[in-house]
Formats: C-alpha cells, sequence, structure tokens
C-alpha cells in the first residue's frame, strides 16, 4: 500500500504534525513524504500555466512538471496535515492543489463534460487543528472533500480537526495528548 502524505505544517513543534504522526503510525504501508514548506512549489503564473497547457497538449503527462499530479494519483491513501490558519489551510497547500489538479493524470473530462477520477486513492484523510474556533469548514475540509468527491472520486473522506486549542481555559497540550490517544 502506498501512503502518500502531504505536510503543510510549518512549525517546528506543530500540533498537527504531532496527531498526523499518529496517523501515519496507523495507516501504514510504504509512506511518500511531501513536505511543502521545503518543496519549490509556486502559485501558476502565466508562463506556468502556458508550459503545463503546452505539456498536457503534446499529452506529455510523464514530464517532471507533473511529478506531483502524479505522486497524488498514484497513492493508495493519501493524507494531509495543514493547520488552520487566516481561515482556511495554508497558502502552500492551495499551491499544491493549483499543482496536482491536471486534466490527464488525476482527473478527466467524458463527452458532456463531466469531471471522472484518474485517481487510485481509496482514502484521504484531512487533519486540522486551531487555536480558534473553526466557524466553517467549508473553506478548508470542505473544499478538499468537494475535490474529492467531484474530481479525485475518493469516497472515504476523514476528517479529524482539534479547534480552540489557544482559547481561555484551554490546556492545548493535554487536549493534543487527549486526540492522540483516542487514535491509538
Amino acid at each position: 500500500m502506498k501512503t502518500l502524505f502531504i505536510n503543510a505544517c510549518i512549525r517546528k513543534e506543530s500540533r498537527t504534525l504531532k496527531i498526523a504522526k499518529v496517523v501515519l503510525q496507523n495507516v501504514g504501508g510504504d509512506v511518500e513524504e511531501v513536505c511543502l514548506e521545503k518543496e519549490n512549489l509556486r502559485p501558476l503564473n502565466e508562463k506556468s500555466l502556458k508550459e503545463r497547457d503546452l505539456l498536457i497538449a503534446r499529452q506529455e503527462l510523464n514530464n517532471d512538471f507533473f511529478k506531483y499530479a502524479q505522486y497524488f494519483a498514484e497513492a493508495d491513501t493519501i493524507i494531509i496535515a495543514t493547520p488552520y490558519y487566516d481561515l482556511s489551510f495554508s497558502a502552500l497547500l492551495k499551491d499544491y492543489i493549483e499543482n496536482i489538479n491536471v486534466v490527464g493524470i488525476t482527473f478527466g473530462y467524458d463527452e458532456k463534460g463531466n469531471p471522472y477520477s484518474l485517481c487510485k486513492a481509496q482514502k484521504l484523510i484531512y487533519i486540522t487543528t486551531s487555536g480558534g474556533k473553526i466557524v466553517s469548514d467549508e473553506f478548508g475540509y470542505g473544499y478538499i472533500k468537494s475535490l474529492c468527491d467531484n474530481f479525485y472520486g475518493i469516497k472515504d473522506v476523514q476528517y479529524i480537526k482539534v479547534e480552540c486549542l489557544d482559547m481561555d481555559g484551554m490546556n492545548p497540550q493535554e487536549v493534543i495528548n487527549g486526540v492522540i490517544a483516542n487514535l491509538k
């Protein structure tokens, strides 16, 4: 089993990452980690869009330009760890998503224009923590869940969220330890 771990945690002592490590142990298998902070991912711009469109038109889908999309499409299980801040997931994760959404690799369109999946994954686990309340899941988890439902064909999407960690009266370490104990 091939597990893709998309690590969008940037803090050295990331609470999200602590939880993700336990989830990774539980899932097992061969793990390929993409640590987004260490990758040279950039938002798509005019030049990169032209390059991508040209490579797709030439059906050069094995080009290194598409390595992230290939990893994503070939994984059996996908785990995303991203803190929730500024009302969503990290910009690093958005850049990653732009780079994996490739027609002909992660999804395609049928003759009526409906998207269909080209991904192997059967399961995706989305992990996030927040110092405050996550008022709406739609700007983080909801976005990923919608991509899974409508483009990637991943039906088993699990959501692990731990919120309000920095609110008065909370003991963040105790809460994280409780979550970890429940995962074991």
